[in-house]
């Protein structure tokens, strides 16, 4: 007989436990800086947490089904396998016949995993990254590696891996770079390098706000013209870029 999974607390241990996790390597996979998040919602202290979508995501299930019990169980394109591994399936976009597959298998150590950049997203439909020349689809670094590469950032969990699309910011990267951005950034407070859409199309530009007029979009390549983001057009920031890597051939 199905187990009746009434509470958040209910659903999240079921999930843990489908994939054969304790505690500590659900934190692990979720880069949770500690364990009180997860032990508070498993006691059933708190029913709510910022950190539930990337908790969500780590277990590969959806987040409004573990956090109300609604809708479908098992996010979308998404499947859990006889040897307990989640496998993510996603389109870059409408328009591109690649499909992505993820697969993460329970972590074996304290790194960190760094996943690359769900382009499927909340919106329901693919972001078109034009010129991607394939994708990096994930990293596994040690704490140690991301205190002294990524000093600045708004939690392990909200990192993520891009990899470089098109030529219009060279020579800051190359396409098929990879480039972690910090997903917890959802707004242009300061000018800097984001990762951004507009109606159903990513960019990777250099953002500048200009009082009056808007958000302007400046490439590194000099050949790309800057052009104006205006209020009223379908603007998303996705993150802020931290750090790139330009890649040479020897």
């Amino acid at each position: 007989m199905q187990k009746e999974l009434i509470t958040l607390r209910d659903r999240l241990i079921d999930a843990r436990d489908r994939l054969g996790w304790k505690k500590s390597d659900l934190r692990r996979a979720a880069g949770l800086k500690s364990a009180s998040t997860l032990t508070e919602l498993e006691n059933g202290t708190i029913k709510d947490s910022p950190q539930l979508p990337t908790i969500a995501y780590a277990l590969g299930v959806e987040v409004l089904w573990l956090q109300h019990g609604i809708g479908p169980r098992e996010r979308r394109s998404n499947r859990i396998d006889e040897a307990g591994a989640n496998e993510h399936s996603i389109s870059l976009s409408p328009d591109t016949p690649e499909v992505i597959s993820l697969a993460y298998s329970k972590p074996a150590s304290d790194d960190i995993e760094i996943r690359q950049f769900n382009t499927g997203g909340s919106m329901g439909v693919g972001v078109l990254l034009r010129d991607q020349p394939g994708v990096i689809q994930s990293w596994r670094v040690s704490h140690e590696w991301l205190q002294k590469n990524v000093k600045s950032h708004s939690g392990a969990s909200n990192l993520c891996l891009v990899t470089g699309f098109g030529d219009s910011m060279r020579p800051m990267f190359e396409p098929g770079d990879p480039l972690i951005v910090d997903t917890g950034v959802k707004t242009v407070d300061f000018d800097g390098i984001y990762f951004f859409r507009v109606d159903g199309e990513g960019f990777i530009k250099r953002l500048q706000r200009i009082p009056g007029e808007g958000i302007r979009a400046i490439s590194e390549n000099k050949a790309y013209e800057s052009w104006t983001i205006r209020p009223g057009m379908d603007f998303e920031v996705f993150g802020r870029v931290l750090k790139a890597w330009k890649s040479e051939d020897y």
